[in-house]
């Protein structure tokens, strides 16, 4: 298996470990066939954000126990869906992001600029 690489050619660095964040629960946003939602722009959430996706019926503020899910609070880091950080963006409720972290798959939805334009100045 190779590397995975980030948005600005680097080999893919950890988003969040607390809590466990990527669609394989490893603390990367990883992508493979099974991730339908492309989780791959690592994000530090904020308040306006979380009210924006809870509004387009993704609730991550909300703890779900049976799958394990302590739900977020703002300033916590997570793997977004590249849609969806998109949706924030054209909304202008974009998170700021990890560049190290994001990885380069994100570039298939979103823009290097606009990233970089939202990349929080260290990681």
């Amino acid at each position: 298996m190779t590397e995975a690489k980030n948005v600005i050619g680097g080999n893919l660095e950890a988003c969040c470990t607390s809590p466990i964040t990527g669609f394989y629960r490893d603390g990367f946003c990883r992508t493979g066939g099974q991730d339908f939602g492309s989780h791959v722009v690592c994000a530090e959430v904020t308040s306006e954000f979380l009210e924006f996706t809870k509004s387009h019926g993704n609730d991550l503020s909300t703890p779900v126990p049976d799958f394990n899910f302590p739900g977020l609070k703002p300033g916590d880091r997570w793997c977004l869906c590249a849609s969806r950080w998109q949706e924030a963006l054209d909304a202008g409720v974009a998170p700021p992001v990890i560049l190290s972290a994001t990885h380069a798959r994100a570039l298939e939805m979103v823009s290097l600029d606009e990233l970089k334009k939202h990349a929080l100045t260290s990681s």
